[in-house]
Order: C-alpha cells, then sequence, then structure tokens
C-alpha cells in the first residue's frame, strides 16, 4: 500500500538533498511504471489466529537510496522497539511479533513501514482472531406464515475477532446474513419461497477466514412455528345497564384475512387485586364475547391473543386493549348486536401463570 502524494514528497526531498543517487531524468515514468515496486511489506494483509508470531519485511526500491536500518515500523499508530528489528539487506528490515492479540477491530491492525522522516512506504493489515465456534440456539418463527426468521447465538465467547459471515441453510439453498460487525441479534430472514406442509431442515453456518462450523440442523413445518398478529379493533365496554357484565369485541387481523385456516382467538381477565387469570379457551373463531358474573365496584384487567389452529406450537402472546383496567358499572356500552359468546359465573375456567400486571 503506497501513497502517492507521501512518495512524491520523498522524491522532493531526495532531490533537495542532491538525489541521494536516485535518477531524477524520467521520474515520471517511474512513478507510473514502477510505482508499486516503490516499497512493499510481505505478507500483505494476513490472517492469523490469535497468539501467533508473525515476522514481517519492508522492501524499498534501491533507487529510493534509502538504506534499511533508517526504516522504522509502527502497529496502529504506534511504534515498534527496534529489538524487534534485523536489517535482512541494505534494502530490506523485518520485524518479528509475538504472541499477537486479536485484533482491534474487524477492519484489521495498521503495520506500517515509515522511512527515518516519519513518511509512509507502505502498509499491510494484520487480521487476528479465531476462527468460529459452532452456533448454538437455533429457533425459527414465522410471521403470519409469511416470512420464516431464524435467530441463533455464537458458540464460545463468540466474538472472534475478525470478519465473519454467517449463512442460513436449508434443502440446497442459502442465505447469506448481514454483517453482524455492528449489529446484534443474530437472526436472518427468509421472506420467499416458502412452502406449507413441508418439513424443512435448517441450520445456520458460520465462517471466516480460519475456519468454519456449522450448528445442528433443526426440523420443522412452518405451520408449526407460527406466530399471528393481535386481534385488532378490540374494545371493551359495559352490557346495558347491567353492572355485572362486560363485553369484548374485536376483528381479524387484517395478515390473516387469506390465511388458509381460520384463526381462533382467547380472551383472559382476573381481578385487580388477583394474579390468576380466568381463561376462555373455546370461544373459538367468534369475534366478541360476554364476560358475566362480574363483581360491580371492581376493576379487572382483560386481555386478548389470536390463536392459529389446535395442534400448532407457536402463539401470540396476550395484548391489552384500551386502558387495560374496566369497571362494569364504569365502562362505555358498546351497541353492535348481541355478543356471540357469552361466559357466565359457572363457565369453566382454566388458571395459567401468574403475570405482570399491565400498565394501567
Amino acid at each position: 500500500m503506497v501513497f502517492v502524494n507521501v512518495l512524491e514528497e520523498v522524491v522532493s526531498e531526495l532531490r533537495d538533498e542532491g538525489g541521494g543517487g536516485l535518477r531524477v531524468e524520467g521520474w515520471e515514468e517511474v512513478v507510473v511504471s514502477e510505482l508499486r515496486d516503490v516499497a512493499l511489506i510481505y505478507p500483505q494483509d494476513p490472517v492469523l489466529r490469535m497468539g501467533s508470531n508473525l515476522t514481517a519485511s519492508c522492501w524499498v526500491h534501491p533507487e529510493l537510496g534509502v538504506h534499511a536500518s533508517s526504516l522504522f515500523w509502527t502497529l496502529n499508530g504506534q511504534p515498534l522497539a527496534g529489538s524487534l528489528y534485523r536489517v535482512l539487506s541494505p534494502t530490506n528490515l523485518s520485524v518479528t511479533l509475538a504472541g499477537l492479540n486479536a485484533s482491534r477491530q474487524t477492519s484489521g491492525d495498521n503495520l506500517v513501514c515509515h522511512n527515518h522522516k516519519g513518511h509512509i512506504l507502505a502498509g499491510s493489515c494484520l487480521y487476528v482472531g479465531m476462527p468460529p465456534e459452532k452456533p448454538v440456539n437455533l429457533t425459527c418463527w414465522s410471521r403470519n406464515t409469511k416470512d420464516l426468521t431464524c435467530s441463533w447465538a455464537p458458540g464460545g465467547r463468540g466474538e472472534t475477532s475478525i470478519s465473519t459471515q454467517y449463512t442460513l441453510k436449508w434443502y440446497g439453498k442459502e442465505k447469506a446474513c448481514e454483517d453482524y460487525a455492528h449489529t446484534r441479534p443474530y437472526c436472518c430472514s427468509i421472506t420467499r419461497d416458502l412452502h406449507l406442509f413441508t418439513p424443512y431442515e435448517i441450520w445456520v453456518e458460520a465462517s471466516n477466514q480460519l475456519g468454519r462450523a456449522a450448528s445442528d440442523v433443526t426440523t420443522l413445518d412452518i405451520l408449526d412455528v407460527v406466530t399471528t398478529d393481535p386481534p385488532s379493533g378490540v374494545a371493551v365496554g359495559r352490557v346495558g345497564q347491567l353492572e355485572d357484565q362486560l363485553i369484548v369485541r374485536w376483528e381479524a387481523p387484517p395478515a390473516l384475512k387469506d390465511f388458509l385456516f381460520q384463526a381462533k382467538y382467547q380472551i383472559r381477565y382476573r381481578l385487580e387485586e388477583s394474579q390468576d387469570w380466568k381463561v376462555m379457551d373455546d370461544v373459538g373463531n367468534q369475534t366478541s364475547c360476554r364476560l358475566a358474573g362480574l363483581r360491580p365496584g371492581t376493576v379487572y384487567f382483560v386481555q386478548s391473543r389470536t390463536q392459529v389452529p389446535c395442534g400448532f406450537q407457536a402463539q401470540q402472546g396476550f395484548q391489552t386493549p384500551g386502558p387495560g383496567t374496566y369497571s362494569p358499572e364504569k365502562a362505555r356500552p358498546l351497541h353492535q348486536g348481541p355478543p356471540s359468546y357469552t361466559m357466565g359465573s359457572r363457565t369453566r375456567y382454566r388458571s395459567v401463570d401468574p403475570v405482570p400486571a399491565p400498565n394501567r
């Protein structure tokens, strides 16, 4: 790596000093035809494991009239000790680095050769890191069956200190995922050519210039990992003048209008001072229900969610409509026809694990 403007400064100084053995005549031709050979570092941009040793050499063109003993090295802008140098010839100076630490950045560490006045003659990037370890915790899900997104965690300590590419693979196909040098989490999405009722074998492969590693293979069907949008337009209100009932109404999520199966819904509610939710499991595909047998003067938390058909594993979390808390005698009435489902005081409830109360 040679910088033309710096090289021209070197030439100008040599001219001022009487040439120093440099043939000035025809200099323009030298710059054009031999620019890449004025000064070189070998090896150029090596990739090394952490803890490795490296000996690099800086060669300068004899016509520069610069002796190797006048050169010096820097690493990331810091001068290296002269005890690490060795003059191999009048035009060749080496430096030996032992037990290299990981690169400070994925773009590499800068090893630079300078002349005695500090001008840069040549440079090389050192990429010091580790090969990737086996990615772990591969998890995939589908949003409304429109895509398939997978996330994972890098194996071992995670960081390789050099650029590492992750590729999601399935059925002879693959997708290169984004560069995770500055972003997290590790995830990748497939947004086209997905098929229902088809078992997918999916894994992720990590690779860099020092090696590669693949995760375990996970087998899934899109319908087994589908999550859905929550019900839209959810409203909770009083039933006429009744002070012991609430009615909940909602609409199907727009993204599910062309869904292969008819979505089902679930409502749950609890008393303000209780952590025990009462769950309505059998609302089915109706879009309203009535909560009966409530205690007037009591505040209730109400939540709803969309469910995929029975047997599918992934489910959307509960959503809290409106303010989240409702009192039967204070709620505004809803006038949209009779409810399609009624839950009375004799309805059998199923308890669920306690969850934090929603914001009021």
